[in-house]
């Protein structure tokens, strides 16, 4: 396969989901590092998961790779401090750097604003967030969170069986448990999966599958829920609505792996999404449990549009909304 860029890059990953090998392949595996290799004609990895608990260790270790592999490019996706400021400057005084920032609603005061300036370059998911950074003296590549191309099914009808009326697949958290509570209340029964719920997590792949047979795939917000209802449903909720940074919506890879598998969607509504995906064209929204049940019964009840909804929406994720798409995207900014 013939490349786009003649380069070198050098990415700076985890191997596995949280460094933890039992949770089975990372994301910046399976969506940077893939895709990158598909674009650039040397890439090479570092993965940090063996050195993740000796940091000292672990700066030695990556100016070592860097100096021998002389990269036009170093590939960072900043999970918290593996890498200190000195190490991150030194390397930038010799070779571009860059890092995706995908948290910047709920961690840029925290994290984002202190790590960004020893960076050559760097990425935000966040549009809110680029004001800020012009105010610390960096202008931002604005990108998105998108879908891994690997598992599309486009082109193929929608199965003539599902297994799953309703599903949710996304780590278990207290707001999502009390929000699919909500719904079976009013008679919606949502099959869970992953880490946490108990069915457990799935693979990559079982999630694409569980995403194409199922007539309506729940997309349920991880921030901190705003619904009095549910903050005070216990003392917990309280302390955790009172102290937790996660108090904005942002829009997840979620939003475009679902259709991306073939899926219809049905999403709590993010700010933005609109700018990515027509909302009543190629998703679906709501913004309450109550709101929530109406369109489910609605779409379960209406086959036709629901099965127009997800095909566009398929369309749009595969032709705009995958990390090759992102990517070439922000090495053609940062090779321009």
């Amino acid at each position: 396969m013939t490349t786009k860029f003649d380069k070198k890059i050098l990415t700076v990953l985890m191997e596995w989901d949280y460094c933890d090998s039992a949770r089975g392949p990372s994301m910046d595996k399976e969506c940077f590092y893939k895709n990158l290799s598909m674009l650039v004609s040397n890439v090479e990895p570092f993965w940090y998961d063996p050195y993740i608990n000796d940091i000292p260790r672990l700066q030695e270790l990556l100016i070592d790779k860097v100096k021998a592999y002389n990269p036009d490019l170093i590939f960072f996706v900043p999970y918290t401090d593996q890498f200190l400021p000195e190490t991150l400057d030194l390397l930038k005084k010799r070779w571009p750097t860059f890092a995706w920032f995908g948290d910047d609603t709920w961690r840029f005061e925290s994290y984002s604003s202190k790590m960004a300036p020893h960076f050559s370059h760097i990425a935000t998911t966040d549009p809110f967030s680029v004001p800020k950074y012009t105010a610390i003296g960096i202008t931002p590549i604005v990108t998105q969170w998108a879908a891994q191309l690997n598992n599309t099914r486009l082109g193929t009808a929608p199965p003539e069986v599902y297994d799953y009326d309703v599903s949710f697949v996304g780590g278990y958290n207290r707001f999502r448990a009390w929000y699919i509570e909500q719904l079976g209340k009013a008679g919606i029964k949502v099959h869970c999966f992953g880490a946490g719920w108990p069915a457990g997590k799935v693979s990559f792949a079982e999630m694409d599958r569980i995403f194409y047979k199922t007539r309506i795939n729940l997309n349920l917000s991880n921030s901190i829920s705003r619904d009095i209802r549910f903050i005070f449903s216990s003392f917990r909720s309280v302390v955790n609505y009172l102290r937790s940074p996660k108090r904005a919506e942002q829009i997840k890879a979620r939003n475009f792996e679902i259709p991306l598998a073939g899926g219809f969607q049905l999403t709590n509504y993010v700010p933005g999404l609109e700018r990515y995906l027509k909302i009543g064209e190629e998703v679906a929204v709501f913004s309450s449990p109550e709101e929530c049940v109406r369109q489910i019964k609605y779409f379960l009840a209406d086959e036709n549009e629901r099965v127009r909804i997800l095909l566009a929406g398929q369309q749009r994720a595969a032709h705009e909304h995958t990390y090759l798409n992102r990517l070439e995207e922000i090495l053609g900014t940062i090779w321009r």
